[in-house]
């Protein structure tokens, strides 16, 4: 038997201690909280930390919502449950930093239950990691530490979900990738509710191990204007991604959720540059040929 509730305590605690760590590593910003409803049932506080000496913007989202039906985002895979009653509760968290060499990260957990006589139900979730400027040892790091949340669950999950990550945040109309990945899952209930319930903690214990790291190393990295510059256009393939193809995005939209809530997460400044392509040779360049590809993080030598 699933339960939605003790799901719920979890996701807000997550969600408390979360923001409490990064209000300690920005050290000057601290987030302003924002409850709201949902007209068609249920609700959620968004938490966003804008100005920050570490972060420029960083939204920390909690959401517990129901309804009548199901939107076509959350049936898509799964048209049987088409018309069925639901209810759906989640973190979801963006962080972009301010300086460049400092990656922008994102993290949700989610759980979801359809229909009433014979409930289904699944987790969901996942993070990933965007860098700007890349080091490959923060790379590693990242991805050892996903490794490590999967590998007690199953040596077939790590390889399974990085794959999935590396083909979920792939922006299919520019023909590269996201960022560097991570781990992404759906539809998770194989292990039975209390281990797939399980496994979604321990990836949601492991986020800020994996992230903090690498912030405090990268935080006091001297930049100017044109890493500042080269990191808005990169920002602006978020913003594509995010309204193209993420769907929590497309789940919250089409079910009536709070719009400022669901587009807190696009970055706060971004910018386009019609035709643009990086110099032959320059660190830019090394994003694009060394970084924004699927890889064997774990496996592959430093190029």
């Amino acid at each position: 038997m699933s339960n939605i509730d003790d799901v719920k305590d979890h996701f807000t605690n997550l969600q408390n201690r979360i923001c409490a760590e990064l209000e300690t590593l920005d050290g000057k910003a601290v987030f302003a909280r924002d409850a709201w409803d949902r007209p068609g049932g249920g609700g959620g506080e968004s938490r966003v930390m804008s100005d920050g000496r570490v972060f420029e913007q960083a939204g920390v989202g909690f959401s517990h919502v129901f309804g009548d039906e199901l939107p076509p985002s959350a049936t898509k895979s799964r048209p049987e449950l088409a018309g069925k009653a639901f209810q759906a509760a989640g973190i979801s968290l963006v962080l972009h930093p301010r300086n460049p060499y400092v990656p922008t990260t994102h993290a949700n957990f989610r759980f979801f239950t359809a229909g009433e006589r014979k409930p289904v139900w699944w987790f969901g979730g996942g993070f990933d990691l965007t860098p700007y400027y890349p080091f490959h040892d923060d790379v590693v790091h990242w991805h050892t530490v996903a490794k490590s949340v999967c590998d007690p669950f199953g040596e077939d999950l790590y390889p399974r979900y990085k794959a999935w990550c590396d083909e979920y945040f792939f922006l299919k109309h520019r023909n590269e990738s996201r960022g560097v990945g991570g781990l992404f899952f759906d539809d998770v209930n194989e292990l039975g509710f209390d281990r797939s319930f399980e496994f979604v903690r321990a990836a949601g214990d492991s986020f800020l191990p994996a992230y903090k790291p690498i912030v405090e190393k990268r935080v006091t990295h001297r930049y100017g204007d044109r890493q500042r510059e080269f990191q808005q256009y990169r920002r602006g393939r978020y913003v594509e991604f995010n309204l193209l193809y993420d769907r929590g995005t497309l789940f919250g939209l089409q079910s009536g959720g709070r719009t400022e809530s669901i587009l807190m997460s696009l970055p706060p400044t971004v910018r386009w540059a019609y035709n643009w392509a990086p110099e032959p040779g320059s660190p830019e360049e090394a994003l694009y040929t060394d970084y924004l590809r699927a890889r064997d993080w774990l496996g592959d030598a430093e190029d």
